[in-house]
């Protein structure tokens, strides 16, 4: 059987799942341990309580039919069968009862209605209205005479002891459960937000606790970031290490070239400064989002800083009206968003005229966007365009200088490391690439 349907009912974090499957059995039982009460005990109990009674009835009306009179019914019944404390009073027509007569939660008193008549053929009515008391209305020789006896004659005393003790000790244990199920998913929730912190970039102090199965993924969880640490260190020197060693025949090859003619001096310093580029890509990519901590700042006032100096920088860059209506910080590595926000800019200013930045801020998530007028990226080839070292030469036109294709591969890297996401994308505005960087807050 498909039983996918049931998805969509189902709570989805981890803790209400769990208090679901602890008391849909605890309901389950009290449910089918009440309908078993009711049906096997309850009522088998009314049964045999109303078959005692109804033999006392019937000895009853034998003296009620031979009384001489009508007047002497009373007295003769309390003086034959006085022990019963079972009382007959003659009653007119007009003070039998009408309308409903029993309680819609008085369920003995269903089972009283539907047997007393069926053993005791003389009775017409059952009045269950009070509390303690039955009153029956029977057909005799002297007329219409009421019958009255204990509540307590025909139902079992206190029946709504059993449901309120299972409620109460049901809760109760349900409530413990609870608060033990809390304390044993706590570790695994601490796990998930360490977890869900390296993936944005930060180090947060977490040391494993809990059962074995989660103190087992916990430090698993420790060895996994402590080797990628490792990784992107190694990574960081050994490319920091090459760039600065470059930099310093580079700095011999500009002393050279300065004592060059000016036409042969021009060409050299081109493929100097196009190597200085290279450098100085190859180092933020290994950086990436781990330099500097992150820190909760406004990001459209980080935005609007790093727009202004792009266009201090002579980059045709303008910074349209926000999108959104949230409002507040982000906790952002300003380095690494300001680094990211860099390369989509010159990206765009390189392949297009004129670039667009705008910020769309709401309350689940941050979205910065640059917009171009160049010629785009097409759909099947944008995946490849955010790999390392990947130019898109035959898409991209290289008019104003190429790059060494670590603009975008930067850019995801960075929004990766904020637990987001970088999005290519058509501009519908200026018809170039649009560049979405969207971070959940």
């Amino acid at each position: 059987m498909n039983f996918t349907w049931l998805k969509h009912y189902m709570p989805r974090s981890l803790y209400a799942r769990a208090v679901l499957i602890l008391l849909l059995p605890v309901v389950v039982l009290q449910l089918v341990v009440t309908i078993l009460f009711v049906t096997r005990h309850f009522e088998d109990v009314t049964h045999q309580m109303v078959t005692a009674v109804s033999r006392e009835l019937l000895l009853v009306l034998d003296i009620v039919d031979a009384a001489p009179d009508r007047g002497s019914v009373a007295t003769d019944v309390v003086s034959a069968v006085g022990q019963l404390a079972l009382t007959a009073m003659p009653v007119e027509d007009a003070e039998i009862p009408q309308g409903r007569l029993r309680p819609w939660y008085d369920f003995s008193g269903r089972v009283v209605g539907d047997e007393l008549p069926k053993r005791v053929p003389a009775i017409s009515l059952i009045d269950l209205r009070e509390d303690r008391r039955v009153h029956l209305y029977a057909e005799t020789r002297h007329g219409m005479v009421r019958l009255s006896f204990d509540r307590d004659r025909v139902s079992a005393d206190n029946p709504h002891q059993l449901f309120v003790n299972m409620l109460f000790f049901g809760g109760l244990v349900t409530v413990i459960a609870i608060l033990y199920l809390r304390n044993q998913l706590r570790p695994i929730k601490r796990l998930a937000r360490a977890a869900e912190a390296f993936g944005r970039g930060r180090h947060e102090a977490y040391s494993p606790a809990g059962a074995i199965e989660v103190r087992a993924a916990g430090n698993a969880f420790l060895d996994m970031r402590n080797r990628i640490e490792r990784q992107i260190e190694q990574r960081t020197l050994m490319l920091s290490g090459v760039s600065h060693d470059l930099r310093t025949p580079l700095t011999r090859m500009r002393l050279s070239l300065s004592m060059l003619d000016d036409a042969e001096r021009e060409m050299l310093e081109q493929d100097v400064d196009d190597m200085q580029q290279m450098l100085d890509a190859f180092l933020n990519f290994v950086k990436g989002a781990g330099e500097g901590e992150p820190e909760e700042i406004d990001p459209r006032e980080l935005v609007k800083s790093v727009v202004a100096d792009a266009q201090r920088a002579g980059r045709n860059v303008t910074l349209i009206a926000q999108e959104g209506d949230g409002s507040g910080v982000v906790k952002l590595n300003v380095l690494a968003i300001r680094r990211a926000l860099d390369n989509l800019i010159s990206n765009a200013v390189r392949y297009g005229a004129k670039a667009e930045v705008s910020v769309m801020l709401s309350e689940k998530s941050l979205r910065i966007r640059v917009e171009d007028d160049g010629p785009g990226i097409p759909e099947d080839r944008r995946a490849e365009a955010t790999r390392p070292f990947t130019r898109l030469d035959s898409a991209r036109n290289q008019d104003k200088g190429g790059g060494v294709g670590l603009g975008l591969a930067i850019a995801t890297d960075i929004a990766r490391a904020h637990g987001g996401i970088l999005r290519l994308g058509k501009s519908d505005r200026m018809g170039g690439l649009r560049a979405d960087i969207v971070i959940a807050r």
